[in-house]
């Protein structure tokens, strides 16, 4: 019997997630493997530069989760490049590039190469960005981001879906491109976007394959998800869009084991493998398709824990 739901999980890309240690490629790589080993459906990275707390800088940052004074990650697509060479099964995502990092044709270029690397496994999660500290810190400019966000994803999508793209706005002038070879996909990866504002939805529903939402934004709470869907069913409305045709997925905290207390500060789905197994399927009849769990501990000893909760999964 199929799963309820697909179920990913989100790597500890920066430092000081590995239950309280920092992990490296070894490390990365062993939590790859034992997640495709032990079933997951997918495996995702983060896309950011640095995690530093705003002026003053013992007031640390809270937007999209907890963050300790200064935490830095590894960068994203070269990440998700390795990844792709290490597995052949899993599903593998971003949660979500940010488009003010790079150029968006470029986007386009380096999702489909990824999608070749990874035999057609990639799902380009794509949001606006969120933390100045490292905007300023990697100059990158931090105003009109939806504005630039809504110009990037016509251009990404244009390419990714026809191969082509001749664009003239404000913040980006692409020129009579051509995504040339293709990946394995002829209108490449599905394309999901990360948010819970209003534009933002409204771009989703016009142009995304899928939609998600961080913990943080839901207190990694089931009701308050079923809140924000709605609204994401509305969007979709407003666009003249079936809201069954754009699949959903979030981000939820689980806790298999002891751990070391981490800055993911919301309270974690809590349980026997039992009771995990019963809450994930409250999302999926909630109408989720996936979800990226963020689990405690989040290390090889942990995944091997979760194992139990998705052969439970697959039985009914």
């Amino acid at each position: 019997m199929p799963r309820p739901l697909k179920v990913g999980v989100l790597l500890p890309d920066t430092e000081n997630q590995m239950d309280g240690a920092s992990a490296e490629w070894a490390d990365l790589a062993a939590l790859t493997r034992t997640a495709e080993a032990v079933g997951f459906d997918s495996v995702w990275v983060t896309d950011h530069l640095i995690h530093r707390a705003d002026k003053p800088l013992d007031t640390p940052v809270v937007i999209g989760g907890d963050l300790r004074e200064l935490e830095g990650p590894w960068e994203c697509w070269s990440l998700l490049s390795a990844i792709a060479a290490i597995t052949t099964r899993v599903e593998i995502g971003t949660l979500v590039i940010c488009n003010s990092f790079r150029n968006p044709a470029l986007l386009a270029k380096m999702a489909d190469t990824v999608e070749e690397n990874s035999g057609g496994r990639l799902i380009l999660g794509l949001g606006a960005g969120w933390n100045e500290p490292e905007y300023r810190a990697f100059g990158y400019p931090f105003d009109h981001r939806v504005d630039r966000f809504e110009e990037g994803i016509e251009i990404t999508t244009s390419l990714l879906r026809t191969s082509h793209c001749d664009f003239d706005g404000r913040w980006y002038q692409i020129r009579d491109c051509e995504l040339r070879p293709r990946g394995p996909r002829p209108e490449g990866p599905p394309i999901v976007i990360g948010t819970a504002g209003e534009r933002m939805l409204g771009l989703t529903a016009r142009y995304a394959d899928g939609w998600n939402t961080w913990f943080s934004q839901t207190n990694n709470d089931l009701e308050q998800l079923k809140a924000l869907m709605k609204r994401v069913d509305a969007a979709c409305e407003a666009q003249g869009r079936d809201p069954k045709s754009l699949s959903r997925s979030s981000a939820v905290k689980v806790e298999i084991g002891p751990h070391t207390p981490s800055t993911m500060s919301v309270d974690p789905l809590t349980g026997g493998p039992e009771a995990l197994a019963d809450q994930l399927r409250d999302y999926a009849a909630a109408g989720l398709d996936h979800v990226q769990l963020w689990i405690e501990p989040n290390t090889v000893a942990g995944y091997e824990a979760f194992a139990r909760v998705l052969e439970l999964l697959d039985q009914r």
